[in-house]
């Protein structure tokens, strides 16, 4: 490798470590420009688009992790198995025989709710009543009314439950869906009570969580589409959902670049079957700089005056050609000025 394409070859390597898409030229020693006999392999200048990518090794595992806290006091009878997964009013664990069963809300139960009360966990009881088939016609709002009580007493006659038209967290307990149990924490047999943590589940959705350096950021925004491998060797696509707002260390301790932690949601999460914690590789693809003329990373060459330019090959001869440098992408560079053209053959170091 000549002087000047190790000079380029120390600038590109600037360029990808800072993230920028500019970089400074370093002067090398003065170049005659006048036409030259090659001694040079070649590769083609060529039109088409540039894609501004990234691959990033993440983890595939499941949305919305909580815990679930005990409602009643007694001794477990029965509990979910890890692994399994609880839908809307099916049951999460059992309190002497009695079960916890799950209903949809964002909101906690931590009241006896009753004719009279108010509030966001009411309209959200009345919320699943009303899609489970018990409230019919009735209300949705914040008032637990009489009618809201009788819903509520057809739900516990189909449970086998003591109708009184009260329901509280010995009986439901809210989540924002469908979970997956991912851990008990406690067996049958074992005492509880309120606030005693007896599950640790997640949403039912498949996401995959990694690590993006800081100066890859615009690589990941909200809504990006992604690809993602996955271990069996097939790809599902998905796109960015959530994106840390704090840089932090990443979790390697020999790597303390900042980092912030990106979230991918899956287009089709049914069809992704991998296990839970597999590792997967996460396809970014970010700007894209459509029908411009590029040339291979290593067919740059830092001119004595400054800046870059290429050397270009033309029957047997070669001279130097200044360029202006835009998008790093794919192992090539987008490259303007100098009356190239598409099909130009441009000076690359020989294999």
């Amino acid at each position: 490798m000549t002087r000047r394409r190790l000079v380029v070859a120390l600038a590109v390597i600037v360029l990808a470590a800072g993230g920028g898409a500019a970089v400074t030229a370093y002067s090398a020693p003065e170049q005659k420009s006048a036409p030259k006999k090659s001694t040079t392999a070649t590769a083609p200048v060529e039109r088409g688009d540039l894609k501004d990518s990234s691959q990033q090794t993440g983890t595939l595992g499941y949305a919305k992790e909580r815990r679930i806290n005990a409602g009643p006091s007694g001794t477990l009878t029965w509990i979910a198995g890890a692994g399994s997964t609880v839908e809307r009013d099916e049951r999460l664990y059992e309190v002497d025989g009695r079960p916890v069963r799950l209903l949809y809300g964002t909101g906690p139960m931590y009241r006896t709710l009753k004719p009279g009360d108010k509030g966001r966990d009411v309209e959200q009881l009345e919320e699943n009543l009303r899609d489970l088939g018990y409230g019919s016609g009735l209300a949705v709002d914040e008032k637990y009314t009489e009618g809201t009580a009788d819903a509520v007493k057809r739900w516990q006659k189909s449970h086998d439950l003591k109708q009184t038209g009260r329901i509280g967290p010995d009986q439901i307990t809210f989540a924002s869906g469908s979970v997956r149990v991912k851990e008990t924490g406690a067996a049958a047999g074992d005492p509880v009570g309120p606030g005693k943590p007896v599950l640790t589940v997640t949403g039912a959705e498949r996401v995959v969580r990694f690590q993006l350096p800081v100066a890859d950021g615009s690589l990941a925004k909200a809504g990006t589409k992604v690809t993602v491998d996955l271990p069996d060797g097939t790809s599902a696509p998905g796109k960015v959902t959530g994106v840390g707002k704090t840089a932090k260390a990443g979790d390697d301790p020999q790597d303390k670049t900042p980092k912030i932690d990106i979230t991918v949601s899956f287009d089709d999460p049914d069809k992704v079957k991998a296990f839970d914690q597999s590792p997967v590789t996460v396809n970014l693809t970010g700007e894209t700089r459509e029908g411009v003329l590029s040339v291979p990373v290593n067919a740059l060459l830092a001119l004595p005056g400054g800046g870059f330019g290429v050397e270009v090959v033309e029957n047997g001869r070669s001279r130097d050609v200044k360029v202006e440098l835009g998008m790093f992408a794919e192992g090539r560079v987008e490259v303007s000025g100098g009356g190239l053209r598409e099909g130009m053959k441009v000076g690359v170091p020989s294999v």
